[in-house]
């Protein structure tokens, strides 16, 4: 598997890269490619996306998007991956691919000393009742893209423009939130990745 880490880069300069790497995917010209990369703040709303969970229009750009689920945010401090991977090779089957994203994504927080848990219902990763990841994803031609976010710096301040996944009264944290100590986003992107690997099987 090739992992990119591309840093800060525009949402849409992201999507592009995503739809060009999924059309090589399908043609058996990459092997499956992960993307971990940070957005300058930005708001997108999936398919599923309801405009009144949009607090403040007025502050941060806002995309509609082709994922799954409902309204989240991206912002420098947040770890975003996008998977572009073969899923017909994995049963086809979305649901268990969300559910392995949130596997890997419980397992790096455990290397923190941190448990993240699944809430019946609720897609996504969340401490005690805080939720710190989100997952929405889709696939063309069963080739799989978008993705994850993790909140890993502390100051997550574009979750007050928004209801997080649609989710009334969730709120969100952060990795240093929950440590109360800084942590280096190199390390992090690099846990990131190796626990990507494990869960998945991939070399």
């Amino acid at each position: 598997m090739d992992v990119l880490q591309l840093g800060l880069i525009p949402y849409k300069e992201a999507f592009e890269k995503q739809l060009e790497l999924v059309e090589k995917r399908i043609k058996g010209e990459i092997p499956d490619t992960l993307l971990l990369l940070e957005h300058p703040a930005v708001i997108t709303l999936g398919r599923s996306g309801k405009r009144e969970n949009i607090l403040n229009t007025g502050k941060v750009e806002i995309i509609e998007v082709n994922r799954g689920g409902d309204v989240t945010c991206h912002f420098p401090g947040q770890i975003v991956g996008y998977p572009i991977l073969d899923l017909s090779k994995r049963g086809k089957d979305i649901h268990k691919y969300m559910r392995d994203i949130e596997e890997v994504l419980i397992n790096f927080l455990a290397g923190y000393g941190i448990i993240g848990t699944r809430i019946e219902g609720k897609t996504g990763v969340f401490a005690g009742e805080d939720k710190i990841a989100s997952i929405g994803v889709t696939a063309k031609q069963w080739t799989s893209y978008h993705g994850f976010a993790i909140n890993i710096k502390k100051d997550i301040s574009v979750f007050e423009t928004i209801v997080p996944c649609g989710l009334a009264g969730i709120k969100a944290t952060s990795l240093e939130i929950l440590l109360k100590k800084n942590i280096a986003m190199k390390d992090a992107y690099e846990k990131i990745a190796e626990e990507f690997r494990k869960v998945f099987g991939i070399i």
